[in-house]
């Protein structure tokens, strides 16, 4: 049996994961969405970006899982990633969901997006219905994405990763969603040719949980094989 801990991207709470978790869980397999930091039902909760790497460890520690499946979606590769690096041998595998990857002394943010954070209060201010057009979703799901998400807090987008060594050396699926961007970033297509990491595409938009989330548990069902 597996441990999936599912982490959702910027904007987002666990609730993001309710249709996959229930298929993961229905397979037989432990599935744990987590609410980073700042968001959701933790709104109010100062956050860096290093809080949001040691709310991954915890939640893994405080469970005591083991062959652990850590997906990171969007935002949250990057946490992701610098949280499987220090769960040692506990982790199994990671899933990038058409993520961003962490790079030593890099940050999320570009200086427009810092800009926007400065403008808004501290925090990065949620998409708009209009925003999510054209990602493969109904009226419905991003009724339901639009209504369900909370402003991020900026100092995670901003501080720079940290990481010992190159998330290339970590075994790893990369999920590219082909409606979002048809090819990976020139950073994942770098990872990419390590013989640890594996390309797997689905014809969708960016939130893939909910407009395919029988087909994306599919692929993490496989990652966990």
């Amino acid at each position: 049996m597996a441990e999936f801990v599912l982490v959702p991207g910027a904007w987002l709470g666990s609730w993001a994961w309710a249709d996959v978790v229930s298929e993961l869980r229905a397979a037989g397999h432990g599935a744990h969405p987590l609410t980073l930091s700042g968001l959701a039902d933790k709104q109010g909760v100062p956050a860096g970006q290093q809080t949001h790497v040691q709310d991954i460890v915890d939640e893994i520690a405080s469970n005591d899982l083991r062959e652990v499946i850590l997906v990171g979606h969007s935002y949250s590769g990057i946490p992701v990633g610098q949280a499987a690096e220090r769960i040692g041998d506990r982790l199994g595998q990671i899933v990038f969901v058409d993520s961003e990857v962490p790079v030593d002394g890099e940050s999320f943010a570009s200086a427009a997006l810092k800009a926007s954070i400065a403008e808004n209060g501290g925090f990065w201010a949620p998409l708009s219905a209009a925003d999510l057009e054209g990602q493969g979703l109904t009226t419905e799901q991003i009724a339901r994405i639009v209504a369900g998400s909370t402003p991020h807090p900026g100092l995670t987008l901003t501080e720079p990763a940290v990481m010992a060594d190159s998330v290339g050396e970590l075994p790893a699926t990369y999920v590219k969603c082909l409606l979002d961007w048809p090819e990976p970033s020139d950073t994942v297509a770098k990872l990419l040719t390590s013989d640890r990491w594996q390309l797997v595409t689905m014809d969708t938009g960016h939130w893939p949980m909910f407009s395919q989330p029988s087909d994306l548990a599919q692929i993490l069902l496989h990652a966990a094989r």
